[in-house]
């Protein structure tokens, strides 16, 4: 294991800075608002502001307090946050991210868990997914969500973690899943970030699962564009994310603002500065082909849409407002095995981490002390 700093050139910064300041915008109807994707008005404020005004040198300090290491497992190289707990015994817990974000989405949470209260903290493990932030852009076919979790395992056993607490979102859960399926005797309990809503339909849903499933189905005609786009033809896309940064702040800004609970104000859930460090961390690692085309190695991945084994691993879940799909619990119970705590958020949405950071670690402490008292 090799102890990581981030350190970005000067030169690229500038080259940045450039090209943020040539960016070209397109035209679009008066009073578009949202409605047909990114505001224009709100985009060029955002550049203005991360060319401006972001100072990446300052975040690159925030940053490196965390303690960062990398290592190689299976030939990829895994970049990861390694944050020990106060007080004896701390219970170590592997957190995971989603997509659009990366691990920098995550890392409030490392202060509200490696705290010592109530007699537990948590040794905190923040992995960057494959061909995300500082870990390696996998360059053959198939790594996947499966393959990932057994990069994961082993990254926890070289830490000297036999067993350890997963908690998931998005992608993330995704990971989680696996590590359900594949190595189920490493984790203490599974804490996931909603309940993943492509299962498969049961021929009987209840009321509240058919409501549930016209909302999905609206979504994704709505909103699930993307996913199509990244899981089929991500190359296509990634040219020009990869070539713009204010193409890459388009994208993904708009899911930021679609996906949180924002009320249409997304500076209300999220100041510029998070934003920006986000994708600071894409631009500068030029990861953003790689993170999209893990849609394509996930929807490959025939194993994660199949039902799980039994197992005996206790499982917690976490669903936000409305504004990220709440799954019921019915749904839940169905492809969720050994449910012992159901929490619905009353705000937050997709970035729990960033939107309702003491929500989240609070709700990951009562997991901690359920599965404490066996």
């Amino acid at each position: 294991m090799t102890p990581f700093k981030i350190e970005i050139p000067q030169t690229r910064i500038d080259d940045l800075k450039s090209r943020l300041a040539k960016t070209r915008f397109p035209d679009e109807v008066e009073d578009a608002g949202w409605d047909y994707g990114t505001n224009l008005a709100f985009l060029r404020t955002l550049i203005d502001y991360w060319q401006n005004h972001f100072d990446w040198k300052a975040e690159e300090v925030r940053l490196n307090r965390f303690d960062q290491f990398t290592t190689t497992i299976d030939g990829e190289r895994v970049h990861f946050v390694h944050m020990k707990g106060n007080g004896a015994a701390a219970v170590p817990i592997l957190l995971a991210n989603g997509w659009p974000s990366n691990f920098v989405e995550l890392l409030p949470l490392v202060p509200a868990l490696t705290t010592f209260v109530a007699g537990l903290s948590f040794d905190v493990v923040i992995p960057s997914l494959p061909g995300y932030g500082f870990s390696s852009r996998p360059a053959r076919r198939g790594m996947n969500l499966t393959r990932t979790a057994g990069l994961w395992a082993a990254l926890m056993t070289e830490l000297g973690y036999g067993r350890f607490l997963f908690s998931g979102s998005d992608m993330g859960a995704g990971v989680g899943l696996a590590l359900v399926r594949h190595h189920p005797d490493r984790l203490i309990g599974a804490h996931w970030c909603n309940v993943y809503s492509q299962f498969a339909r049961p021929a009987d849903p209840t009321p509240e699962e058919q409501d549930y499933f016209r909302k999905v189905d609206y979504w994704m005609y709505a909103e699930g564009a993307y996913a199509m786009q990244q899981g089929t033809k991500p190359t296509t896309l990634a040219v020009g994310l990869n070539d713009s940064p204010a193409g890459l702040a388009s994208w993904i800004v708009e899911k930021f603002r679609s996906w949180s609970d924002c009320g249409g104000d997304l500076q209300s859930a999220f100041g510029f500065d998070a934003l920006c460090s986000i994708l600071c961390v894409y631009w500068f690692t030029e990861t953003i082909g790689s993170s999209v085309r893990l849609y394509k190695e996930a929807f490959a991945d025939q194993e994660f849409r199949t039902p799980q084994p039994p197992h005996k691993v206790r499982q917690a879940v976490m669903v936000p407002a409305d504004c990220d799909l709440p799954a019921p619990r019915a749904w839940g119970e169905r492809h969720l095995q050994n449910i012992v705590q159901w929490t619905r958020l009353t705000r937050g949405g997709h970035f729990p981490a960033l939107e309702a950071t003491a929500e989240m670690a609070a709700d990951i402490r009562t997991f901690a002390h359920t599965l404490g008292r066996g």
